[in-house]
């Protein structure tokens, strides 16, 4: 009967094969967004909030993405982080709530609104505030929206209903609030200090929001100033020579320095051609640069035109040590240490201008002066420099604010007035970034050049400059009146708060200083080190990234003089220059601006504001807006504190943001609540990386290398850049590109296919193993080896550490499930009796990989694990049930021979690869065909010849005593339906005896 089946059946109905609906090609662009449909119908999030009420709480806080243009793939990957780390943390049992929000105010919607005036010749300043300030509302509020669609379209799951704006009322008033504690705790005030300026934007700009590209074009002059009073007579009448990079600076000079152990030489320069502004001057300069501006000197009276015709090889100019008393034994030569120069005072080269210019210019010790480049003397304009503004301080020298906002000088400064006019006739007056006003030809040097002060001028300086990150436009050091919160003043009246004291003590924002538990605190750069200390980085070395920038930075500004942000809600008195402090009139401000927005901040209600006992005219009203990185700093306060999101807490248990953020919103964030809380927002900060294209260069669209997310979605759906975002070392700068995302597909399609299998070989499974005595070995491995990856992935979540939990994943489905696994096991689904304990423990253990698996694999692939779940449950809880909602799987507790198992795997691929040249011979054609000799001592003990074909998946497997690996093809014949060539067929497509006896049981079914 067997023999007459194998001539006239065909078995393929007999055999269990897999059988599911689920697809093999993913369609993921078209059946994604049918999905995130269904989340928002079922109310997902919600369900999320139901089903974790009340337990442990993790809290990540969103920064705020800006409100301006289209979600780029950096972007992408924040938030899939920051998605995949809430998911992960709600997997394991948290309630962990995400409210995404966004930063409205600022500069970059500012100038995109001026921008569409300029297309309209439409004039800002010819605009209502109020009405400009709506047009930015709205700009702001279009974007948002788009963005948030886009979010969600990437499978963000969030409070995407309610999230938070900096530009709502309700923030405005909160961060208004903010500031006022700052002021009522004695860490506001307003001075004159050269801060970072955009003449293009015609505002000061924090750190953070600059930029720095190397120039190779930048102009170097120097300029001499002639001594006219020295303690060391040998002096007077000498030239003491500066270097600078930045000639336009020149105008304001005021002094210059010297370093007190620095070295300097009384020379004499020399020229072979007509140079009246170099020839038999007597210059000091230090010691150690004497080479380089000899240098500098002899290229430019090259380039004059009396040295046309001089030889190239010959030098023009002879720089020699002064000889200033011919019969002094020794020679006469002068040279001084800086501290020898106190006393000493030039002047500017324009005196004869008179005013302003026939002031004195004192040398002041420096100890910022070196000696790495320069002259060793330093010009001093107090306008535009740090270190010039606090040397000429101290020394009671002020800053003359003489260039404007928009970066010229003003109408009635005597050298570059608007009288000062070219040979055009036209005012000279121009910005100082100007590159024609500030270069070597321009009016500044021109005129130094024919005071006869010019020394040297070029425009060949290389070096890195600052630049507006928005504009890209050349910033400027320049001196302005600004606001800035002290951080080296005592802390008064701040101590730490507990996560459950929200909001602020004192009517209006006020701490009541009677307050006993009030204790004494650091300075806010002290409070804010030991917090950095307290704080978790991931990675680690952002700690030293934040640490170092804390503990160098300047008094923060936080004053910006624009018009779309939140007003600096203060009121100064007019004769007095005092800030007025009085926490009744913060509360109306308050109060008013949390309901009415930004613009109840106006003139015309001082009165209201100011109360009945003080008369408006006495009082100015602050004009200035509000750095948006006090904005976004300010967001801990006014979201995670807030009744708006209960669901919130504060302290964030994490902060995760782009490295840029240690200068941005981790340090200002870091600063507000170390300023008002005495601590840190945050429990842990993590850090990723930039996305760079496939060769590592940074994305530029000028470059045409970016990589837009919208267009990856469209083409190869969410789950592609998630499973990207995820698989890279965030940690650090990664690369995308095409052949990456291609890559990252087919690890994608291996991931689908196990989950593919799964669905098909469960196929009507119930659940009903039988003995669990009967569990083979090969079955309590894969539940081993399945604990052990899922202790991997808690410790990879618990690390946040993303590339490692999705490699451990993807390696496990690839390696141990489907070269290994499903691959052994094939057989037995296939051909085993459907009710052989084998088969039953092997769709048990499948059903709890199955369940393992769609778990781990949620966060990362959200809308493949629900289109998975569904596929296998498709009336889950009523049709309102989604994987999302599942937590952490409890895998059972058994124990396996691991390096026993370690060591047959490694068997198994040497036989496999002893196979293959067999194969590629077409000598047979599969390891079914293969006879197999392995050395005895390669065998694992307790394995018998049985196990190891079935392990092996060849015809038969003997041992022997040599080194290696032996193959021929078997002589058995091939059973016609589980294809296995066994002794006991007696003929090809005969039936052996297992598929004999379920074949029959089949028959007898039908």
């Amino acid at each position: 009967m067997t023999e007459e089946r194998a001539t006239e059946r065909d078995y393929r109905p007999t055999v269990f094969l897999p059988k599911t609906d689920f697809p093999m090609k993913a369609g993921l662009p078209k059946k994604e967004p049918g999905i995130q449909a269904r989340w928002e119908e079922i109310g997902l999030y919600e369900k999320l909030r139901e089903a974790r009420a009340g337990r442990e709480k993790f809290i990540l806080h969103d920064g705020p993405p800006y409100a301006n243009g289209d979600m780029h793939i950096g972007h992408a990957l924040n938030h899939v982080l920051k998605d995949t780390v809430v998911r992960t943390q709600s997997l394991l049992g948290k309630d962990a709530p995400y409210v995404p929000g966004w930063d409205c105010h600022g500069l970059p919607i500012e100038w995109k609104i001026e921008e569409l005036y300029r297309k309209k010749k439409k004039n800002k300043n010819e605009v209502e505030p109020k009405e400009f300030r709506a047009e930015c509302r709205e700009y702001a509020q279009k974007w948002v929206d788009v963005q948030r669609g886009q979010l969600q379209r990437l499978g963000i799951n969030g409070r995407w209903d309610k999230p938070y704006l900096t530009m709502r009322p309700e923030a405005e008033g909160a961060i208004v609030k903010e500031l006022h504690k700052f002021a009522e705790t004695g860490q506001l005030y307003r001075g004159a200090k050269p801060v970072m300026w955009s003449p293009v934007e015609e505002t000061a700009l924090a750190d953070a929001e600059v930029e720095y590209a190397d120039l190779t074009d930048s102009p170097q002059i120097d300029v001499a100033f002639e001594i006219v009073e020295s303690p060391i007579p040998e002096l007077v009448g000498a030239h003491a020579v500066i270097w600078t990079t930045t000639p336009w600076t020149i105008p304001v000079n005021q002094a210059l320095a010297y370093g007190a152990e620095v070295q300097y030489d009384l020379l004499e320069l020399t020229t072979h051609i007509d140079a009246p502004a170099v020839t038999g001057k007597r210059i000091l300069i230090a010691n150690d640069l004497r080479e380089m501006f000899a240098e500098r000197l002899e290229r430019y009276v090259r380039s004059l035109p009396a040295a046309v015709d001089w030889p190239a090889d010959n030098p023009i100019v002879e720089i020699d040590d002064f000889l200033f008393d011919e019969s002094h034994s020794g020679g006469g030569f002068l040279h001084v240490r800086g501290k020898d120069l106190a006393g000493t005072i030039a002047r500017h080269p324009m005196h004869k201008l008179g005013g302003f210019y026939a002031k004195p210019r004192p040398f002041l010790e420096g100890d910022f002066v070196t000696t790495d480049s320069g002259t060793g003397l330093v010009h001093m304009a107090p306008d535009h420099g740090e270190d010039d503004f606090d040397l000429c301080r101290a020394n009671g020298i002020d800053p003359v604010f003489a260039v404007m906002g928009d970066g010229r000088y003003r109408d009635d400064w005597l050298w570059l007035g608007a009288d000062d006019l070219d040979d055009e006739g036209k005012p000279r007056r121009r910005s100082v970034i100007n590159k024609p006003f500030n270069s070597p030809e321009g009016p500044i040097c021109s005129d130094l050049r024919e005071a006869g002060a010019l020394l040297s001028a070029s425009a060949d300086y290389h070096h890195s400059y600052p630049h507006s990150w928005r504009s890209k436009a050349k910033v400027v050091y320049r001196c302005t009146p600004q606001w800035f919160i002290a951080i080296d003043e005592d802390l008064e009246h701040i101590s730490p708060k507990t996560p459950e004291e929200k909001g602020w003590e004192g009517e209006g924002g006020a701490i009541d200083p009677s307050d006993e538990t009030i204790c004494a605190a650091p300075t806010l750069r002290e409070r804010a080190m030991e917090e950095i200390e307290a704080t978790r980085f991931i990675p680690e070395k952002g700690r030293n990234r934040l640490r170092s920038m804390v503990e160098g930075r300047p008094d923060w500004l936080i004053s910006r003089q624009r018009a779309w942000g939140v007003p600096l809600a203060l009121f100064v008195h007019r004769e007095s220059g005092e800030l007025l402090v009085d926490p009744e009139v913060n509360l109306r401000i308050q109060q008013a601006i949390a309901s009415e927005t930004v613009d109840a901040w106006e003139e015309s209600r001082a009165a209201e504001f100011l109360g009945p006992d003080r008369n408006p005219d006495d009082y100015e009203m602050v004009t200035d807006i509000l750095d948006v990185w006090f904005d976004s700093g300010s967001t801990h306060a006014f979201v995670l504190e807030s009744d708006e999101w209960p669901e919130l807490q504060s302290p964030a248990d994490l902060y995760l943001e782009g490295s840029d953020q240690h200068r941005g919103w981790f340090q200002s964030s870091l600063l507000e609540s170390c300023g008002t809380r005495g601590r840190a927002p945050y429990k842990a900060v993590l850090t990723h990386g930039f996305t760079m294209d496939a060769k590592g260069f940074k994305q530029s669209k000028s470059l045409g290398n970016t990589t837009d997310p919208l267009k990856v979605m469209e083409q190869y759906g969410a789950d592609i850049i998630r499973l990207w975002a995820l698989s890279v070392d965030f940690t650090e700068d990664h690369r995308i590109g095409d052949e990456i995302l291609k890559g990252v597909g087919d690890t994608y399609r291996k991931l689908r296919n196990t989950f593919r299998y799964l669905l098909g070989a469960l196929d009507g499974f119930v659940g009903d193993m039988g003995d669990d005595t009967q569990i083979p070995e090969l079955e309590i491995y894969i539940l081993s080896e399945l604990a052990e990856l899922d202790r991997k992935l808690k410790q990879a979540v618990n690390d946040f550490d993303f590339n490692t939990y999705t490699r451990l994943l993807v390696d496990f489905c690839n390696e141990d499930l489907s070269a290994f696994f499903f691959d052994i096991r094939k057989d037995c689904l296939y051909c085993d009796d459907e009710n052989d304990p084998k088969r039953k423990a092997y769709r048990t253990v499948l059903d709890i990989l199955f369940h393992a698996l769609i778990r781990y694999a949620a966060p990362v692939l959200v809308y493949t694990a629900e289109e998975v779940w569904k596929a296998r449950y498709p009336d889950d809880d009523a049709q309102e049930g989604s994987v999302h909602l599942l937590e952490w799987p409890v895998i059972p507790a058994v124990q396996a021979d691991t390096a026993r198992w370690t060591k047959l795997r490694e068997l198994r691929e040497t036989v496999m690869e002893a196979i293959e040249p067999l194969r590629r011979e077409k000598t047979i054609r599969s390891g079914l065909e293969a006879d197999v000799t392995v050395p005895e001592s390669t065998v694992p003990e307790g394995f018998t010849d049985a196990d190891l074909v079935d392990l092996f998946i060849t015809a038969t497997v003997t041992r022997g005593q040599g080194d290696g690996v032996t193959v021929t093809r078997t002589s058995d014949h091939k059973c016609g339906r589980c294809w296995r060539l066994l002794p006991e067929v007696t003929e090809d497509g005969a039936l052996c005896g297992r598929c004999d006896s379920v074949v029959a049981e089949w028959d007898a079914a039908q």
